[in-house]
């Protein structure tokens, strides 16, 4: 017998080391993981710089849709949590 696992977790935050990411990628690979969280859900996101010129293109892209949350900034890196609050047309 086959038991799906929906990959949901309890927190509603989900894990996104982008350090492991090819720089080539990282953009795409965020904001398809941006897209995936459903209202209320989290992507607790780690890496090795300050994203400010990602920080930007996610204020053009959603708007108010996303709720940004500075975890950890240090020189090792940042964590963040970003945090669906809403559909990106819903929060325009």
């Amino acid at each position: 017998m086959t038991i799906a696992h929906n990959h949901l977790r309890d927190d509603r935050t989900y894990p996104f080391d982008a350090r492991g990411i090819a720089k080539r990628f990282r953009h795409a690979a965020i904001f398809g993981a941006l897209d995936a969280l459903n209202p209320g859900e989290a992507m607790a996101f780690r890496n090795d710089h300050d994203p400010l010129p990602l920080l930007q293109q996610m204020e053009q892209r959603y708007g108010r849709a996303i709720a940004i949350e500075y975890v950890e900034r240090n020189a090792a890196g940042v964590l963040i949590h970003f945090t669906r609050l809403a559909s990106a047309e819903a929060a325009r």
